[in-house]
C-alpha cells in the first residue's frame, strides 16, 4: 500500500519502452496538473531512447512505478538479442538497483476504493486484455475473471498491449495506460476519480501534446 493517503486525481503513464525525452514531457505535463500521484505501468527498458535516463526520471520524480515483462527479461539477462533490447551493461549501478527495487504490483486508496497498478493483470506480467477482447477471450482470462471475482479492487490501471482502454467488469474498472513507444498510437493518461473521468493525451508528429478523448467513469458509480 502507498501510505494512507487517498489519491484523487492521478497521471498514468504507459509502457514507456526507453521513450526518455517523451517520458520527461509527459511528466512536467502531468505535473503542471496538480495530480495527486504519478504512475508508471512499468516496461521502462528495451527501446531506442534513453533506458538510463528513464529509470533517472523515474527515481528522482518519484513516480510510483511497477516492473514490466521486459525490465524482468533485462535483470534476468533474458532476450538481450531482441533489437530494441537494453544491454546490463549500459544501465548504471544505480539504475539496475532501481529496477530491481521495483514491485510487480502496488495498491493506493481513491474515493471509490482500491486501485492496483500493474503491468499485464495482477502479478501476471505476460498477460493480455484487448479493448476488443470478448466470450471466450474474457471468460479464458483467469487472471482477469480471479481479479473480478476477488472484489478487492475498485480500479486496475496496467499497459502491456501498447492499447489506451478503460473497460468495466461488474464493479471492476480496467484503466490501460497505453504507451510512449514509437511506432504506436503513443500517449498517457489523467484520471480524475473526483470527477470520474480520464483524459488522453497523445503526442503528435511535431512532439506536441493533445487531449484525444475523455471517457467518463461514472456509469458505475
Amino acid at each position: 500500500m502507498s501510505g494512507d493517503k487517498e489519491f484523487n486525481i492521478i497521471g498514468a503513464i504507459g509502457d514507456i519502452h526507453a521513450e526518455d525525452k517523451l517520458l520527461e514531457k509527459t511528466v512536467s505535463f502531468l505535473k503542471s496538473k496538480n495530480v495527486d500521484c504519478i504512475v508508471s505501468v512499468g516496461d521502462i527498458v528495451d527501446g531506442f531512447g534513453d533506458a538510463e535516463r528513464c529509470c533517472n526520471i523515474l527515481r528522482c520524480e518519484e513516480i510510483l512505478t511497477v516492473l514490466g515483462n521486459h525490465d524482468r527479461w533485462l535483470l534476468k539477462n533474458q532476450l538481450r538479442e531482441l533489437k530494441e533490447a537494453t544491454q546490463p551493461d549500459s544501465l548504471s549501478v544505480i539504475s539496475h538497483s532501481f529496477l530491481s527495487s521495483l514491485p510487480s504490483t502496488r495498491e493506493f486508496s481513491t474515493p471509490h476504493g482500491l486501485a492496483l497498478l500493474c503491468h499485464g493483470l495482477g502479478k501476471n506480467d505476460m498477460v493480455r486484455l484487448n479493448p476488443d477482447d470478448c466470450g471466450y477471450a474474457i471468460e479464458a482470462n483467469t487472471d482477469l475473471q480471479n481479479l473480478i471475482q476477488e472484489r478487492k479492487y475498485r480500479y486496475v490501471i496496467n499497459g502491456h498491449t501498447h492499447y489506451k482502454m478503460v473497460r468495466h467488469f461488474g464493479n471492476l474498472t480496467i484503466i490501460n495506460a497505453g504507451t510512449l513507444k514509437r511506432g504506436c498510437d503513443r500517449g498517457f493518461l489523467l484520471i480524475n476519480l473526483v470527477r470520474q473521468f480520464v483524459r488522453f493525451y497523445i503526442f503528435l508528429e511535431d512532439g506536441a501534446i493533445e487531449e484525444a478523448e475523455r471517457v467518463s467513469l461514472t456509469a458505475l458509480i
